[in-house]
């Protein structure tokens, strides 16, 4: 149903410039058959303004029906994007029980004697396992600190993994 009434507006806007446009030439028209000014002053009035305006209220109505147009494919692809969220997030909702998995190797990898802590990879830079900017994703690689930057990966920014990485996330929170 609403398909059609934006159907209707669409057509009604153009049928209001059309006959603006047809009322701005009839008045034209008419002005023209005189040739003294106080006789064509009421075809101006009538045939020109009236049909200026049936143009102007043409052009609103479907600037309208654009943007209602525009705001519905806008909102049908952030409902998609949306969407596709809650399905990577659910499929990242079985990712966190398998997450201790990482930690545990992770605290053996540090308890064997390496001197470096395990660190997501990602594609340009490490980070630390309860970084914000890795929370949520799955299939992370995790390596040493060591190994990331034999890799050629630089530390993350925001999480800091190589300052104090057995003190966890709010270490560097502290020393600032």
């Amino acid at each position: 149903m609403k398909i059609q009434w934006a159907k209707l507006a669409g057509q009604l806007g153009i049928a209001y410039c059309a006959l603006g446009l047809l009322l701005v030439f009839l008045g034209w028209n008419g002005a023209a058959t005189y040739d003294r000014v106080p006789a064509q002053i009421p075809y101006v009035i009538s045939g020109g303004l009236a049909g200026l305006c049936l143009v102007v209220i043409g052009a609103a109505v479907l600037s309208v029906q654009n943007a209602k147009a525009d705001r519905a494919a806008l909102q049908a692809g952030l409902g998609e994007v949306r969407d596709a969220l809650e399905r990577l997030s659910g499929t990242a909702g079985a990712g966190p029980a398998a997450a201790p998995a990482p930690s545990a190797a992770a605290a053996a990898g540090t308890s064997g004697g390496g001197e470096s802590a395990m660190v997501v990879a990602g594609p340009t830079a490490y980070h630390r396992p309860t970084c914000r900017l890795v929370e949520g994703q799955s299939a992370l690689t995790h390596m040493t600190s060591d190994a990331a930057v034999a890799a050629g990966l630089s530390p993350c920014r925001a999480c800091a993994p190589d300052d104090s990485a057995s003190l966890g996330p709010t270490a560097t929170a502290t020393t600032l």
